[in-house]
């Protein structure tokens, strides 16, 4: 039997509301610009979406239209991404400053599968339940020409967890994978069929009640021959999935 894969919880990020120029949230905030803390944070189910916010104490989920909710409770992005995206960019990427909940080091994000479950330090329990997809508000806070564009391109867009089991999380905790369930829809799977390849979507399928919920729809709808119009350009206004609402993007 193979071991179970364990990497690390770098940092915690959590991130306040602040006025931007570059959100469609009625605010005007977001809580985007994400920062580590120090010391234990409480991870929990938010709620549902449009009520719920972020699954981690203090981090503002600024336009519950569109983000956060029990599906969106967390969000987890590799270091060894944002050292990619150092080397292309040529500029620093201290961690958080993609957004992303829990930076991690020596975890298969893009290549987990919906439904994977992750224990994190003694008693947090994650599940993977989508691929984030960019919109304006993160190219924005980026300030990178032709930034969805890019990102997509890449393919490794970090994955959204929901809370199994509360519990909470610092900086240095292990992340063991303790199910991987019997399909191969992984992030970055759900991402191509969620922007580039549409012809993917009816694979979303075999994730079941993994997915999220407005992917799985999108999928559902796709197989039916409801959805074969060209896919939109991506982070033109506030974006959207085929068949979905607008993107899933952690923090606003």
């Amino acid at each position: 039997m193979d071991e179970p894969m364990v990497g690390r919880v770098l940092t915690v990020n959590v991130g306040r509301a602040r006025k931007v120029a570059y959100t469609s949230a009625p605010s005007g905030e977001t809580g985007i610009g994400k920062v580590p803390v120090e010391g234990p944070v409480r991870v929990a189910d938010p709620g549902p979406k449009g009520e719920g916010g972020g699954g981690l104490a203090g981090d503002a989920v600024c336009d519950r239209r569109h983000h956060g909710g029990s599906d969106q409770a967390v969000y987890a992005f590799a270091r060894e991404e944002l050292d990619h995206w150092e080397r292309e960019l040529g500029r620093t990427l201290p961690n958080g400053c993609f957004g992303e909940n829990l930076t991690t080091r020596g975890v298969d994000v893009d290549g987990a599968l919906l439904g994977e479950r992750w224990r994190i330090g003694p008693s947090l329990v994650l599940e993977v339940s989508d691929a984030r997809i960019p919109c304006r508000t993160f190219a924005g806070r980026l300030g990178e020409p032709g930034w969805v564009r890019r990102f997509t391109g890449r393919g490794a867009p970090g994955a959204y967890l929901r809370v199994v089991v509360p519990g909470e999380v610092r900086a240095g905790d292990r992340v063991e994978v303790l199910h991987r369930p019997d399909h191969d829809v992984t992030v970055a799977l759900a991402f191509r069929a969620a922007t580039t390849r549409r012809e993917l979507l009816p694979r979303i399928l075999a994730a079941g009640g993994a997915a999220h919920p407005e992917l799985r729809a999108a999928a559902r709808q796709y197989a039916a021959g409801r959805d074969r119009v060209p896919a939109p350009a991506r982070g033109v206004g506030p974006g959207a999935r085929p068949g979905a609402s607008p993107p899933r993007d952690t923090g606003h």
